[in-house]
């Protein structure tokens, strides 16, 4: 099981963190990989100067709204 998890804490929220979790949630389901992946949301980690923070498995990545497709498919596609 692949875990995705996206900060939703106000400053990544400003920077786009619903679409993100709203793009990973249709490329989850047209890669049909649900069963697979887990996606969850938290607050703060921490390094707010960057982009929408995401861990996949603890590993950090910055993510925006116009690099979700592309992470996903390196990050995450990668590994199930």
């Amino acid at each position: 099981m692949v875990k995705i998890t996206v900060c939703i804490g106000s400053s990544c929220h400003i920077k786009g963190s619903r679409q993100v979790v709203e793009q990973l949630q249709d490329l989850i389901a047209k890669h049909n990989v649900g069963d697979r992946v887990e996606l969850s949301g938290t607050f703060c980690m921490g390094k707010c100067q960057q982009g929408v923070c995401v861990t996949v498995d603890d590993t950090f990545y910055s993510v925006s709204p116009d690099t979700a497709e592309a992470f996903f498919k390196e990050a995450v596609l990668a590994k199930v």
